[in-house]
């Protein structure tokens, strides 16, 4: 794996002693997410939520336009644009990498016109047009597994083996990349928790996702944050689940996971503080 991680205007430390894992703070400007419930739909409150983020040590702020909760109905890109364009605008500027979640490549190419530092594509940029969107860009470009689409991946997913296939599709995704020309140092994975996955598969990959890391060589992004995974096994409402986000989060990283995307970015930030504390050797405490 690569030291760095290149994400635009940022060369982030990945694979370096002094590395933490990195944040990666949930910015939602939607008005049916799933976990805040429309709650920084505005631009405002979008704007002052990113202001926090940043202060409770966020390391990038992913801002989404559209919800991909199951069943969620598709969004036009005219909707996204005038939803997502505004806070990138805002926020390109505010010192961190700014990340757009998007699958569509007209939003992938205004939004990099715009100065964003990281592409996350929950479809695995397989949309037409997608590779040619971010080919000749600096961006950082997450990969990630979805089966079946939001309005209906959660209908029935069956896998033959959970763990080799979508080890396959991302390696054949990443492959794909490579060969428009795109460097692996620009290249994250995403195994897509909750994205077309029963609670078995889901727990499957929570066991297994180092071997995905390993087979593959790149950072890997985990985002288990309040899901419905989490409430299946703890019982607990999406507002209760903190807990359970923390301890996934520390399991995703033990296997390897370099990036953690989450709502709750103090407290994540604070445990990986303190998971990075008792594996790093340098002693150089103060600037973990």
């Amino acid at each position: 794996m690569e030291k760095y991680y290149q994400c635009g205007r940022y060369r982030l430390p990945i694979n370096t002693p002094e590395a933490r894992p990195l944040v990666m703070g949930i910015l939602n400007i939607t008005p049916d997410s799933f976990s805040d419930g429309g709650k920084f739909y505005s631009l405002e409150f979008a704007l002052s939520h990113a202001e926090q983020m940043i202060a409770d040590g966020v390391d990038i702020i992913d801002i989404g336009g559209e919800s991909s909760r199951p069943g969620s109905p598709a969004l036009s890109e005219e909707e996204e644009l005038d939803r997502v364009m505004p806070a990138i605008y805002a926020l390109r500027d505010c010192g961190k990498p700014i990340s757009v979640d998007t699958y569509k490549p007209a939003v992938m190419r205004e939004a990099i016109a715009a100065g964003v530092d990281l592409v996350n594509d929950i479809n695995g940029f397989r949309a037409p047009g997608a590779l040619e969107a971010v080919r000749d860009s600096d961006c950082a470009l997450c990969v990630m597994h979805m089966q079946g689409v939001p309005q209906t991946m959660q209908a029935k997913p069956e896998y033959d083996d959970v763990i080799a296939q979508i080890s396959d599709f991302l390696r054949e995704r990443v492959a794909a990349m490579e060969q428009v020309g795109i460097a692996r140092n620009r290249i994250s994975i995403d195994p897509g928790f909750g994205f077309g996955k029963t609670i078995a598969h889901n727990v499957a990959l929570l066991q297994n996702i180092g071997h995905i890391q390993q087979a593959l060589d790149l950072p890997l992004l985990a985002g288990m944050s309040r899901k419905t995974m989490l409430g299946d096994l703890t019982g607990r409402p999406i507002e209760k689940r903190l807990a359970g986000s923390l301890a996934a989060a520390l399991v995703a990283v033990a296997q390897g996971a370099k990036i953690i995307r989450v709502h709750d970015v103090a407290e994540t930030v604070d445990a990986l503080k303190i998971w990075h504390a008792a594996h790093t050797t340098t002693g150089n405490w103060s600037n973990i």
